[in-house]
């Protein structure tokens, strides 16, 4: 599902002088379908910008990245065109990052439900069905039925990344990538999680993910890597 071959990431310093900040240096990782890749490694040494990289957030510097898409293409990320990284993102990769992006004054609702209507061609049935699925996701991840149809920019930092997690797992996708998505949740919605990651992978996803809390780490990882392994000496 994924291959990094040789990828290297260097921010520009613009406010020192174009000083050059290394990141990353010579990642070398592949992963499969129905595999979760667990990122090792202390705080700041590249496992989010790794993400990134993967979701094409962020520009490699050097190296190539392949994502086999959902209609069994190979996409190049570095080489890719902006129309192609937004089919990708809709079809193939989803992104549970750390933070929630929503529409202003948009329901809960509409919210988990919107990508599922991202093809659809606007007929009443199409999003009747969409916030069943959405209404699903909503119960199994114990959102209130009264904060449904409320905006999540008002709700707590552990809703929030309960709509966030919702949001990007509804609709099925090849590649799913995971910023410390329990990071602010308690037990019972962690157990949660490790379930619906559990689910994914029976269904053939691959998964790359960043957990804070080891247990959650242990108990959803095939295979882990250190990222300190990729950073460069100098």
């Amino acid at each position: 599902m994924l291959q990094m071959k040789q990828v290297s990431k260097r921010f520009t310093m613009h406010n020192q002088a174009g000083a050059q900040l290394q990141v990353l240096d010579q990642v070398n990782l592949s992963v499969q379908a129905g595999e979760c890749l667990v990122l090792d490694g202390p705080s700041g040494m590249g496992k989010s910008t790794l993400l990134k990289l993967i979701y094409a957030n962020y520009r490699a510097s050097s190296g190539q990245i392949e994502v086999r898409q959902a209609n069994g293409t190979i996409l190049e990320l570095t080489q890719a065109e902006p129309r192609e990284l937004v089919r990708m993102r809709r079809d193939t990769v989803g992104y549970v990052s750390q933070f929630l992006r929503v529409i202003p004054r948009v329901s809960a609702l509409d919210v988990v439900a919107e990508p599922l209507l991202e093809d659809a061609t606007g007929l009443p049935a199409e999003m009747a069905a969409a916030r069943e699925q959405a209404r699903h996701w909503l119960t199994r991840l114990r959102i209130p039925e009264r904060l449904w149809s409320l905006p999540p920019a008002t709700f707590s930092g552990g809703e929030q990344q309960r709509i966030n997690i919702a949001r990007n797992m509804i609709k099925p996708r090849p590649l799913l990538l995971l910023d410390e998505p329990t990071a602010s949740l308690d037990a019972a919605n962690s157990q949660t999680v490790i379930e619906l990651i559990g689910e994914a992978l029976s269904r053939g996803a691959a998964l790359v993910g960043i957990f804070h809390d080891a247990q959650v780490g242990q108990a959803v990882a095939t295979r882990r890597v250190d990222v300190t392994q990729f950073r460069s000496p100098a």
